[in-house]
């Protein structure tokens, strides 16, 4: 559980909410149906419209990492990986058959895949390099749905509250249909600009950093692969995954 995240949901709600009680005004003038439909569903649309349905659905379901953050295994994979070697060096690349059957993670399963199958390691390092950037490109482009609501939904904001003064121009006469319309124009733009900055820019960024993780553990697994189907003492692999590691945290 990533209780920075829901902390920081917990504070967005209740810094606008005391703050508007704090001026005096009610919780209920900030709850506008209209704006909402105005904000989310052209937002929405808008999305839509430069992403693919597939990429779009990825992107959703990324939000779940905000609040469950998927594990770094890093540490557990190095130690994995030692064994590996070992056991590669003492008894063959076949003997890690078993090591690829019991894996859950498509990418180790692979790598040691290429290493039984006694790819070449260069050519082992090429293919691997490609799949974590085949990876990347995919990860990010379904975050991006989320950078480009927040690129969106202030300008739909807007939109919404123009469409909210075009009601209230049109209802001058009538005082009584002036406070609705006066309404959805100001929340809509609060909204819109509320949206972006508090919930759909900080999920995009937060994507990142975890797609940016999770790039950084496959490049260094694909150099443990590289490593082993060298034939490398797991001395000389360690040295690789610490040169790894240390080129990622920089």
């Amino acid at each position: 559980m990533d209780w920075a995240s829901i902390i920081g949901f917990i504070l967005v709600i209740a810094g606008i909410s005391v703050g508007q009680v704090m001026e005096g005004g009610q919780l209920s003038s900030l709850v506008q149906p209209t704006a909402f439909v105005i904000v989310v569903i052209g937002t929405l649309g808008a999305v839509l419209i430069q992403s693919r349905m597939s990429t779009f659905r990825r992107g959703l379901n990324m939000f779940q990492w905000i609040v469950s953050e998927p594990a770094d295994n890093s540490r557990k994979n190095i130690q994995d990986a030692l064994v590996w070697s070992v056991v590669a060096r003492r008894e063959g690349f076949l003997s890690l058959e078993g090591y690829m059957t019991a894996s859950k993670d498509p990418f180790i399963g692979k790598g040691l895949r290429l290493v039984i199958d006694g790819v070449d390691p260069g050519r082992l390092k090429d293919i691997l390099d490609v799949d974590i950037s085949l990876y990347e490109m995919e990860q990010r482009q379904a975050a991006k749905i989320w950078e480009s609501a927040g690129g969106y939904s202030p300008t739909v904001g807007i939109l919404g509250a123009v469409l909210g003064l075009i009601h209230v121009m049109e209802n001058l006469t009538d005082p009584a249909k002036l406070g609705g319309g006066i309404a959805v124009a100001f929340v809509a733009t609060i909204y819109g600009v509320g949206l972006a900055n508090l919930l759909f820019l900080p999920v995009s960024n937060k994507l990142k950093e975890i797609i940016a993780r999770e790039v950084t553990r496959r490049e260094m697994l694909s150099d443990i692969f590289y490593s082993i189907a060298m034939g490398d003492s797991p001395r000389i692999l360690e040295e690789r995954v610490d040169h790894q590691r240390t080129i990622g945290s920089s």
